[in-house]
């Protein structure tokens, strides 16, 4: 008996994304836009544009009410690592064919390079001709970045020399895999799985049975968690964004946006591509597609974590576009950690109008770098809230822009989340339906002639 017979006898994804459907039918995403739309509110009343309490009363209410967010994003950072592992290993023994594993890593990988690539350069395209950093207060954007300063370890991320490659190359294999776990370095972790996962098919059943089962187990309890965090979704929102615009009010806000319709243009453009392909792919149309991916999108809005939503994703893609399971349960795992082309654009917008903001030029090498290095920040960074803007701070530094500039993004970077892992969350789907439509070629078994 194979592993995936044994699965078979084992609680299914489905089943195990039970909790999140009835999330998603009780309205959530409409509770997390209310939730969104009082936390406004909130903080406009607490913020210094109306001065109605001191300063220091508002930001003491105002962190109250960012505890649920706060408790939120400690969950879903929390489950994130064991949750991936235990996907893609259980993706990877879905299938017994190794050749079949190997096409469709290659196919997907790809895929998802050639569009994080195009998403940085339409992001810096886009920024390029629409100069938001021409639309701020300079004075006030300064002012914002004394008062919150965002630091960051850029040397992890700094380019390496050529004698210096075979010794990166060998840091991705992690030498403690515990370790690149507490760190979140979800590269080292989805290669660990990746050796996992192979190791498992090619032993006995009998011997790697009880193994898969406990990974089944890790993955019923992630998912368990995860649907606890979802049910915080509508508070966390309306506490971070209550706590965001008490702190910086709304002539940030409103100068901000300028950048915040550029990178949302953007992520509409990509969207569109997205939407283009799937039609290529499968004949389905843009109006289809979204209709029956609609609850997906809207939960990934509100949760801003393509990894929370993995259980959905998963589901939608077998039961609402009529993926065979060896692909899904390969692809959505390895794209929530991998694929974050909205991420990218968003990066890349980001660079050029903090470049404007600062008056620091940027000549075709450092573009050439920004792409690069968003990129390679992309696949190894967290499916979770927030981790672009560390990401972006390392970016930042080494184009020559100051780190702390990223201060002038926090204020409108929750909302600019949401929106992005909508996108993210549309190129795993769009993957999954390449991988459908694409026949791979296993090698056929030559026959033996019979005497």
């Amino acid at each position: 008996m194979h592993l995936n017979q044994l699965e078979r006898q084992l609680p299914s994804l489905k089943s195990l994304s039970a909790g999140l459907d009835r999330l998603v039918q009780g309205h959530l995403w409409v509770k997390v836009l209310i939730g969104l739309g009082l936390g406004v509110i909130t903080g406009v009343l607490l913020g210094p544009d109306l001065a109605l309490v001191s300063q220091d009363t508002a930001m003491v209410v105002a962190n109250w009410l960012a505890l649920p967010g706060k408790l939120f994003l400690a969950l879903v950072q929390m489950i994130v690592v064991p949750l991936v592992f235990a996907s893609i290993v259980r993706g990877l023994t879905a299938s017994s064919d190794i050749n079949l594993l190997k096409q469709m890593g290659l196919r997907s990988g790809l895929f998802f390079l050639a569009m994080t690539v195009l998403a940085s350069l339409i992001g810096l395209s886009l920024a390029g001709l629409i100069n938001p950093g021409h639309y701020v207060d300079r004075e006030a954007m300064q002012h914002l970045v004394e008062q919150e300063a965002v630091t960051a370890d850029v040397a992890a991320f700094a380019l390496p020399s050529l004698g210096e490659v075979p010794t990166r190359l060998m840091g991705l294999l992690p030498a403690n895999p515990l370790q690149s776990m507490v760190n979140g370095e979800m590269l080292q972790v989805i290669l660990f799985a990746v050796i996992v996962g192979i190791a498992l098919i090619s032993m006995d059943t009998d011997k790697s049975g009880p193994i898969f089962s406990l990974v089944v187990a890790v993955q019923e309890l992630c998912m368990k968690v995860v649907s606890w965090a979802m049910k915080l979704a509508p508070y966390a929102v309306f506490g971070l964004v209550a706590r965001l615009t008490a702190m910086v009010g709304l002539d940030i806000l409103t100068g901000m946006l300028v950048y915040m319709v550029t990178v949302v243009l953007g992520l509409l453009l990509l969207a569109l591509i997205y939407l283009l392909i799937v039609r290529l792919l499968s004949g389905m149309t843009a109006r289809v597609f979204l209709q029956e991916t609609r609850e997906l999108l809207l939960l990934a809005f509100s949760t801003s974590s393509s990894a929370a939503v993995m259980p959905l994703s998963l589901q939608t893609a077998e039961s609402r576009l009529k993926v065979p399971e060896q692909v899904t349960k390969f692809v959505i795992p390895l794209g929530a950690t991998v694929n974050m082309t909205g991420t990218a654009l968003y990066q890349g917008v980001a660079v050029v109008f903090l470049s404007q903001v600062f008056a620091v030029d940027l000549d075709v090498m450092s573009l050439v770098l920004v792409v690069f290095m968003s990129v390679a920040a992309a696949v190894g960074s967290p499916a979770t809230p927030g981790a672009g803007i560390v990401i972006l701070a390392m970016i930042l530094e080494s184009v020559g822009i100051p780190s702390v500039g990223v201060a002038l993004l926090l204020g409108v970077d929750r909302i600019l989340d949401m929106v992005r892992t909508v996108v993210n969350v549309m190129g795993d789907l769009c993957a999954c339906l390449l991988l459908r439509n694409v026949r791979l070629k296993v090698p056929a078994v030559k026959a033996v002639p019979v005497e």
